[in-house]
Order: C-alpha cells, then structure tokens, then sequence
C-alpha cells in the first residue's frame, strides 16, 4: 500500500461510491493512503472493499443525496468530495442536477477543499435525452455553488466487470446472428482504472485542476458495428451482424423490458467522443489504455471450450 503523498490521511467522501466507477476509485484513493467515506443508499454493495483497507481507512454510510441532512451527516469532516451519482430513469433532473448543486453547496459550506463531479461527454443543455441535459444543469450548479470543482467528462467505461461490453459479449456468446444499433455511432470508451487515476489526481492536485472541465476519453475512436466485430474475433466466434436503421432501434429502445432505455439510445446514436472544447485526460498526466489490450484475456470465459480453446477455433 503507498504511504505518504498529498491525500495520506485526508478524508475523502464518495457519494455513488458503491457502483462501478466507485469501486475502482476506492482502490485507487486507498493505495494512497486516504480515509475513505463510501456514501451510498445501498453501501453494502461496496463491503468488498473492506480487506484492501487498513484499520479505521473505511468507512460505510447509508446515504440519499436527496435528503439534506442526510447530505450533511456524509460530509462532516471533509477534505474532498466525489460525486458520482447517476441514473437512467426516475427525475433525472432532480438527481444529478439539482440534488448535485445541493451537494457541491453544503460541501463548500462543511469546508471540502475539493469537489471532482463525475459527468458525462454527452452533457448538453439543450441534448435529446433528459440525462446529458441533466448532467449539463448538475455542471452548471455544481460550478455556481463550489467555483474550484473539477469537472470529469468521462464515456463510456469497460473493464471486466463493466456491464457495457459485457452485456454485448453475453449477447454474441449466445446468438449467431445479432442486430447492431447505431452501427457507423463512434465510442470512444475509457478504462475505468484510468477513469479512476482521473479522480484521484485532481483530488490530490486540486490547486491545479481545480475550476477546469476535462473530456476523458479512451486513446481511439471504434463504431458500434467496430466494436461488435472486436468482441466476437475475441471469443472466436463467427458471427452476423445486421446493421439496423435507426428508426427500427428506436422503436426497440422504447419497448418495455429491453436492455436499452431510449436515453441510452438517444445518446448512443449521437457517439461518444471527445468535443475538444476542453483538454484531455492527458492534461491530468494519464496516457488512457485502449480496450483491444484487455479485450482478449476477458473473453476468455465467453469462448465455447474457454480456456481450452485454441487460437485458431472459431465457434458457431
């Protein structure tokens, strides 16, 4: 475990940080020494952590950003806050607008000396989908209320328990011929352990960073239809893929029960890459990994014989 540096011992408050990203930016923040307060409505999603951590580094709080006292409670004692809270469904104005400006308010009034807002590349005032305008009115609130917050835009991100690339890898394990949404759509997906390095240099280098807006994104762009083609050559698999009009997937997007909500969809059609009107990960000193480093060793446990298959196989 890393000793020493400008987070050693500094309390820092993850709001969402049981989900994905949460998880990786934990690790991250506890191999740095930080005391970590993991602000949650679910925070025993995030009891796995519990034997990474020296004794007193962790802590568990019961959390709905919601409800102000509750908010007030989490932040006691503060150096840096993360917020990390996102939803596709329910008032996602409510949530990751107004309820993010709350948050950035009453940790500028607990005394924090950071804020790092985990928003979106697709964040836009005037977007399709109510989460990349919700996103948009979270970053202009959160700006207002704590002027020296650190803005991340991230994509999508993969890693191997990501449910992104995972949810098309179980797809294409199973069926031989598959539609693909938004086919010519650009990703450019980051690794989450980059996402979460992203986090921790602007909490440790907040007199830096702190006031700037930054798109992290992955090191190239792939199309859907790209991407697809990627995950199947991984699994060895042959596969069929049909690129369907946009019309068609919309219509799918809107059904009830369908892995895809229309804001999903929505933004997936616009792409998610970079706009260039802010700097980069780089400018945080994070050379971002692609996902064709990882993607070979993770589909493994998707290949027909696993890890007993040979290079050459292809399966049906």
């Amino acid at each position: 475990m890393a000793q020493g540096g400008k987070l050693q011992d500094k309390l820092i408050v993850l709001f969402g940080g049981s989900g994905f990203l949460g998880n990786y930016v934990a690790q991250s923040l506890i191999d740095r020494g930080a005391r970590l307060r993991i602000a949650s409505r679910h925070p025993e999603d995030a009891f796995s952590l519990k034997p990474l951590a020296n004794l007193g580094q962790l802590q568990f709080a019961r959390c709905d950003l919601l409800n102000e006292q509750s908010v007030e409670r989490c932040l006691a004692g503060a150096h840096g806050v993360v917020n990390m809270v996102g939803a596709f469904g329910g008032s996602m104005e409510l949530l990751m607008g107004d309820a993010a400006g709350r948050l950035a308010a009453k940790a500028k009034e607990a005394g924090a000396r950071s804020f790092v807002q985990i928003s979106a590349l697709a964040a836009d005032p005037n977007g399709e989908a109510e989460y990349a305008r919700a996103k948009a009115k979270g970053e202009r609130l959160i700006r207002d209320a704590f002027p020296e917050a650190t803005i991340l835009r991230p994509p999508v991100l993969f890693g191997k328990d990501d449910e992104f690339v995972n949810m098309f890898a179980g797809l294409i394990s199973t069926f031989p011929v598959l539609p693909v949404f938004a086919p010519d759509a650009k990703l450019q997906l980051l690794y989450v352990d980059d996402a979460a390095e992203a986090v921790t240099v602007a909490l440790a280098d907040a007199e830096v960073h702190g006031g700037n807006t930054y798109e992290i994104a992955g090191p190239k762009a792939v199309t859907m239809m790209e991407l697809n083609r990627m995950i199947a050559a991984a699994q060895r698999r042959d596969r069929h893929f049909i690129p369907l009009p946009d019309s068609v997937s919309k219509l799918f997007a809107m059904m009830p029960g369908t892995p895809m909500s229309t804001d999903q969809w929505l933004m997936l059609k616009d792409g998610d890459v970079p706009s260039g009107a802010h700097p980069g990960i780089e400018k945080l000193g994070i050379e971002p990994r692609p996902l064709d480093l990882f993607l070979d060793k993770w589909m493994v446990r998707y290949r027909k014989h696993g890890r007993f298959s040979e290079k050459g196989d292809y399966a049906l």
